[in-house]
């Protein structure tokens, strides 16, 4: 049986043409210059045939019995987009790192790209170029944005319809393979973006001879995917075989699933514990590390054995402590960051220590009880941020609201979250305060997208100090071309590279140690008038913060506790300055150790 049920099975002198189709009670391969061949109808509805001389650089479709031709769902490559032939790619790449084996996850410093706005050439090859300033600026795993084919010439990615192709605008499959060899050798991880929860709404040709969808879920994009219904068990293999193809056949260490809250499941064992196991099983040999995005912050995802170690995901997206850092960095209050308002700071202070903020409370923009208790998981179960695509992206501008501020505010809130004990990530261009905005874009068929540009522009108009008529054209490409970084900005002296730097060195050396012994449980945190302390105890030491992210001073209550880390502004036994962070180490000795 071949290693994934979904695209071309490629030996010595054939090739093995499959297509899952039980709406059709016929299909006809047609080949490029070569013509048509009838396709058997075997079990469970797959249609197969096999071809002689059919090698890489084949192009190929599929014909429906009303004559619609469609792409190849388990498509490796679409040379002339998603509505064009698939085409036989060779994925026999001949990798240089030989001995990777991944990192252990309390190394990781993630660094968030879109691989067509990260350089202007916007392609795999190009983002080796960069691989470099990476590894020198001390991040250790890139998040590559969703690549899976999708319509146009410009996405996000999460409109993507053929996942087993990365879309050719950014190159080969053989080039994404090169870039991911790359990273290796520096020692840098690769993480994928995946999309389990929805399709594009241009493209997607499955539901014309598969039931990839179901009436019985629904999500913010329409009918939900039918992992529990009737023929849904491809369905399920569809999605589970992705995770592992992504991990078996380029390498990459880990994936990261977007709004999981989304996937709806009634199985006895739901969609989501299956791709953890399988992706986790795909390549036991090596360090793999799965990562949630969750609106519903279910603690249950995230939940450590014994021995620390993740039973299903590694890690979650923590939106709660962007919000609060958001909050107190800018002064914004408007929508959902109401509710995590400067007027009570314990809420930073909970975020660092507990990971969630709402852990079953009420939360006033959602209007209903959010999150499960989350105090008991380590720091590490939560990857922290104060910019992401989401929360540039989703203002009308796109703007980078936090490099907008003051110096003295940045370096605070870069500070505090590069040296918790919880997982950074950066967004790119964020390490030397890039101003290139991240508004969303894409490139629909012409209807679909005056579609797209008029629910932005209602979107955003919901919005206080919005108008919804200043909002980018995500259709346009220019919109698209202003959104690339200008690594121009990098030569000469940048002080926040500089200190970004220095921040990620001292986590190196003394933050990681700590984070080895997988503790950090057990942590506390108060208020200092409107600063905060927190405190994690570790095995022989306990890691001390003392920030104040306010423009007024406030009266040191705690003292200057431990050996200093790091310094930012003034903080002294009597006082906590403005816009200050310490960051302290003191030596702890168990009883009985």
């Amino acid at each position: 049986m071949a290693r994934f049920d979904f695209g071309p099975v490629t030996t010595e002198n054939t090739t093995v043409f499959r297509l899952w189709a039980p709406l059709q009670e016929q299909v006809t391969l047609r080949i490029v210059d070569r013509g048509d061949l009838v396709m058997n109808r075997r079990y469970e509805g797959w249609h197969i045939v096999q071809v002689s001389d059919a090698g890489p650089g084949t192009q190929y479709g599929f014909v429906l019995a009303d004559g619609l031709v469609v792409p190849d769902p388990g498509s490796r490559h679409q040379p002339d987009d998603v509505h064009g032939p698939s085409e036989l790619a060779d994925l026999h790449y001949q990798w240089k790192c030989t001995q990777w084996y991944g990192r252990p996850w309390e190394e990781t410093v993630i660094y968030e790209l879109h691989v067509g706005t990260f350089t202007q050439e916007g392609t795999f090859l190009s983002a080796i170029d960069r691989l470099d300033h990476l590894r020198d600026l001390g991040v250790t795993a890139i998040q590559i944005m969703p690549i899976s084919d999708f319509p146009g010439r410009l996405n996000w990615g999460y409109d993507g319809v053929l996942p087993y192709a990365p879309d050719s605008a950014y190159g080969r499959p053989e080039d994404l393979q090169q870039l991911i060899d790359e990273a290796h050798l520096r020692g840098i991880c690769v993480f994928l973006d995946v999309v389990y929860n929805h399709f594009g709404p241009d493209g997607n040709y499955m539901p014309s001879y598969a039931p990839l969808f179901t009436n019985k879920h629904r999500t913010p994009w329409g009918n939900g995917l039918n992992f529990d219904g009737e023929q849904s068990k491809w369905v399920r293999e569809f999605i589970v075989q992705n995770a592992e193809y992504w991990i078996r056949e380029f390498k990459m260490d880990g994936l990261r699933l977007d709004a999981v809250h989304a996937i709806d499941d009634d199985s006895a064992r739901h969609i989501l514990h299956e791709i953890a196991d399988r992706a986790r099983a795909a390549a036991p040999e090596r360090h793999i590390h799965l990562i949630v995005e969750n609106e519903d912050n279910d603690a249950t995802l995230l939940e450590r054995n014994d021995d620390g170690r993740p039973f299903l995901y590694t890690a979650q997206w923590n939106d709660d402590i962007h919000h609060v850092l958001h909050v107190d960095g800018t002064g914004e209050t408007f929508g959902y960051y109401k509710d995590y308002a400067k007027d009570d700071p314990a809420k930073l202070g909970k975020a660092l220590a507990e990971g969630f903020v709402f852990q079953g409370q009420h939360m006033n923009y959602r209007g209903k009880e959010r999150g499960t208790p989350s105090a008991d998981l380590p720091p590490t179960a939560f990857i922290s941020f104060i910019q992401n695509h989401d929360q540039i992206g989703n203002r009308a501008e796109g703007d980078r609201v936090v490099a907008a501020q003051s110096r003295e505010r940045l370096k605070a809130l870069a500070a505090v979250y590069l040296l918790a004990p919880q997982i950074p990530m950066i967004f790119m261009g964020e390490e030397w305060g890039a101003r290139a905005p991240f508004p969303y874009f894409c490139d629909f068929a012409p209807e679909l997208n005056e579609k797209v540009r008029q629910g932005r522009r209602e979107e955003l108009s919901r919005l206080p100090c919005f108008d919804g008529d200043d909002a980018l054209d995500p259709t346009d490409e220019a919109t698209f071309r202003n959104a690339k970084l200008n690594w121009e900005e990098t030569s000469g002296v940048n002080e926040y590279l500089e200190l970004y730097r220095d921040l990620l060195s001292i986590r190196r050396k003394s933050i990681v140690p700590l984070l080895a012994h997988g503790a950090g449980r057990q942590a506390s945190y108060q208020t200092v008038g409107h600063a905060i302390a927190v405190s994690w105890r570790f095995r022989d030491n306990i890691l001390h913060l003392l920030a104040n992210l306010s423009s007024t001073p406030v009266t040191n209550s705690v003292g200057e506790q431990g050996v200093a880390l790091f310094n930012q502004g003034e903080v002294d036994r009597e006082q906590i300055g403005a816009w200050s962070v310490r960051w302290s180490i003191e030596e702890h000795k168990a009883p009985g150790g």
